[in-house]
Parts: structure tokens; C-alpha cells; sequence
């Protein structure tokens, strides 16, 4: 019980920026024929992408200015971003992203439907082959930004069409990857992030030096591997005693604050804990 009370808070978040960004996004359209909400931000769905801030870097230092589409505000998510993550890893991840939000969401829905079987379809192998492709993105949209001085990128980002798929702005090869995307979250969670998210792939790199880790108390751990069942990510939590996976999006599912059954066994520390926990009774 104290599980889901828990859970909750993330589910709140989660929705809270879900429903922020849908509404700024509607806003802007709104703007554009004098009907605006009072008291709502206007702006663009770029000005609000911390991923824009990475993307227009390269022409901000050659040339002192921003690609286009890109303003200060990216800069500052940005950095405010990197910030927490270089703290605590890819919270923007697990956390704040409306696009991994929604394949979460619909991934509830395929978990009920294949039960075990669901997060399993691909064959390891291949999925460890499959996750070197979102480096390969994050290389290529730095490369033909840099190249052309605009974002390219977005007319194929399935997180610009996630909320812009009623408006004329929207690219059809971004809403044809958002349709993939979800589709594909009923058998594979959260597919975007894993495999082709450049932003993921660049903030993935933290979980190497972040100054909080997810760490396993191996003197506490029964082995029970509700860790990794949860794990939308495929960590085999249960073999590790500190995380760095760069896949993991610090989602806490696996924690004894959220999943773990015993005490204390798996959190997030900025040190490793070799003490037992005392059971009660014991």
C-alpha cells in the first residue's frame, strides 16, 4: 500500500507536465487567430525543448547566435536540466518528458494485455544492438544542425508532434513516427527512449558520473528480481550494486521506496550501504 501511495507522486508529475505542455502548445495555436488563454504562456513548443539548447550550441559559439526556432529559454531548461542531471541522472526522462510519459502510459496497457511476455519481444541480442542507434541520431541531428543552421530535426521528432499534430506546423514524417512510437510501446516499453531519442542518448552519458546513483544493498537483497521486472529500461538491477547503466532514466520503479519488498535495498545513494537492514522481529 505504501507502494502505490508513493507511485502516485511520480504519476503526478508525470501528468503535470503532460498537461503544462499540452496546454502552452494548444495556447500558441490559439494565439495565432486572437484567442489565447490569459495568463498562459504563448510560446512556441521549441522555445520550451532543452534539446534545442544542445542543437543550436555549436552555431552560438561559432557565430553567436541561435538556429532557428531557438531562443534563450532553451538555453536555460537546458542548462537547468544538466544541472539535475549531472545530480540525480535522467530525471527529464523518467520524470518530466510528456513522449516518454505517453509510451509509458500506453505501455500499461500492453503489460495487461501480454502480461510476462510484454518488454520481452525483443530478442537481447538485437536489443543491445538496437540502442547504439540513438547515438547514432544524437551524432547526425548535431552534424546537420550544425551543417544547415536550422532544425531539421523536428520535422521528423515525434515529441514536436505530440502536440502539434492538430495544427498545420506538424511534419508528416514526425506524426508517422509518433504513430510508430506509440504502436510499438504496446509490445516494447518506451521504444523511443531506448532506441532513437538523441536527447536520451546525450543525458544517458550522466549515469556514469551522476553524483546520486541507484545502489543495491547486496546483504538485503532476497533476489526476488522485482527490481528488473519493473525496470522499463531491461536493467538487470538484481546483478548490480550501483547502477550506471546509460540507459537508466532514474524513473525510481526498482527503489524500496516504490517496488523493492525489503528495506533499504535499493535506493538512490551517493555512497554504497554494505550494513543489513535489522527485520523486525528478527
Amino acid at each position: 500500500m505504501q507502494h502505490k501511495k508513493k507511485k502516485k507522486i511520480r504519476i503526478i508529475v508525470q501528468l503535470f507536465f503532460f498537461i503544462l505542455i499540452g496546454l502552452i502548445a494548444i495556447n500558441k495555436t490559439l494565439s495565432e487567430s486572437g484567442n489565447a488563454i490569459p495568463f498562459l504562456s504563448q510560446a512556441s513548443l521549441h522555445s520550451l525543448c532543452p534539446f534545442g539548447g544542445v542543437a543550436t550550441l555549436y552555431t552560438l559559439v561559432t557565430e553567436g547566435s541561435f538556429i532557428q526556432k531557438i531562443h534563450n529559454s532553451s538555453i536555460i531548461l537546458m542548462a537547468a536540466i544538466f544541472i539535475l542531471t549531472i545530480l540525480f541522472g535522467p530525471v527529464f526522462c523518467g520524470w518530466v518528458c510528456p513522449l516518454g510519459s505517453a509510451q509509458e502510459w500506453i505501455g500499461k496497457l500492453g503489460r495487461r494485455i501480454f502480461k510476462n511476455k510484454y518488454n520481452k519481444f525483443v530478442p537481447l541480442k538485437i536489443d543491445k544492438i538496437f540502442r547504439y542507434f540513438r547515438y547514432f541520431v544524437f551524432v547526425w541531428v548535431i552534424y546537420v544542425t550544425a551543417r544547415s543552421g536550422q532544425l531539421l530535426f523536428s520535422s521528423i521528432d515525434p515529441y514536436n508532434a505530440l502536440f502539434t499534430f492538430w495544427s498545420n506546423e506538424v511534419a508528416l514524417p514526425s506524426l508517422i513516427i509518433l504513430v510508430i512510437t506509440l504502436l510499438f510501446s504496446l509490445f516494447v516499453e518506451r521504444p523511443w527512449c531506448k532506441y532513437a531519442c538523441p536527447y536520451g542518448a546525450l543525458l544517458g552519458l550522466f549515469n556514469k558520473v551522476r553524483v546520486f546513483k541507484i545502489r543495491r544493498n547486496p546483504n538485503n537483497c532476497i533476489q526476488c528480481k522485482e527490481c528488473d521486472s519493473v525496470c522499463p529500461m531491461n536493467i538487470e538491477i538484481s546483478q548490480k550494486e550501483t547502477v550506471t547503466n546509460l540507459s537508466c532514466i532514474s524513473c525510481m520503479e526498482c527503489t524500496s521506496e516504490l517496488t523493492c519488498p525489503e528495506t533499504d535495498t535499493v535506493s538512490m545513494q551517493t555512497y554504497k550501504k554494505t550494513k543489513s537492514v535489522q527485520k523486525k522481529g528478527a
